[in-house]
């Protein structure tokens, strides 16, 4: 049962890194997995539902660190993009040019309520203001890695980290109270 699953979700990487996500469809899922359609069914409902499986092998997303953990913010960053360093293949297939942008939205939501918990953590108050501000370093964060996935740049992932770090931090640090803490003990901005 996890092998057919396995299966499945490999064929749509390949598929959409071959010919992008609108272009495949559930016909060509199940001939390059060589499945049965009814096989393909009692495991999922339609190719989007695959391609939301497929978030599982991301599972930074789901596990992003805080910055109470750590002592600084952003600390998701480095290990994100080591991360996906290593899950290239299937990174470039969720979040690249070719994969249709439903992933791209999950994950940026998912890494939104993270910054936006983590900046509140900080001392930030909830508002307009943070909300934007979310929104800031989280185009920043995705532009980074869209550039690295589709080839754009080169960069390691400490490279990356230190330019995320280089564009968000000084608008963060005007956001914060002046002590850069909310009650759990100190919060770091590195890289400024």
């Amino acid at each position: 049962m996890r092998r057919t699953r396995r299966l499945v979700q490999q064929a749509l990487v390949e598929l959409i890194l071959e010919k992008g996500y609108d272009a495949v469809t559930v016909t060509d899922v199940i001939a390059r997995a060589d499945v049965g359609r009814s096989t393909f069914y009692a495991h999922f409902t339609d190719k989007q539902d695959v391609l939301f499986s497929n978030l599982d092998e991301l599972a930074f997303l789901h596990r992003l660190p805080v910055a109470g953990e750590t002592g600084e913010l952003f600390a998701f960053s480095r290990p994100m993009f080591e991360h996906v360093r290593e899950q290239e293949r299937l990174v470039r297939a969720l979040l690249g040019r070719r994969s249709g942008g439903l992933v791209q939205t999950r994950g940026e939501e998912l890494l939104a309520a993270a910054v936006r918990n983590e900046l509140v953590a900080a001392g930030a108050r909830p508002s307009a203001e943070l909300d934007l501000l979310v929104v800031c370093v989280v185009g920043a964060f995705m532009g980074l890695m869209r550039a690295w996935v589709d080839g754009a740049t080169s960069a390691s992932p400490a490279e990356l980290d230190a330019a995320f770090r280089a564009a968000v931090t000084p608008g963060v640090r005007l956001a914060l109270p002046p002590d850069g803490c909310a009650g759990s003990g100190p919060v770091t901005v590195v890289g400024g």
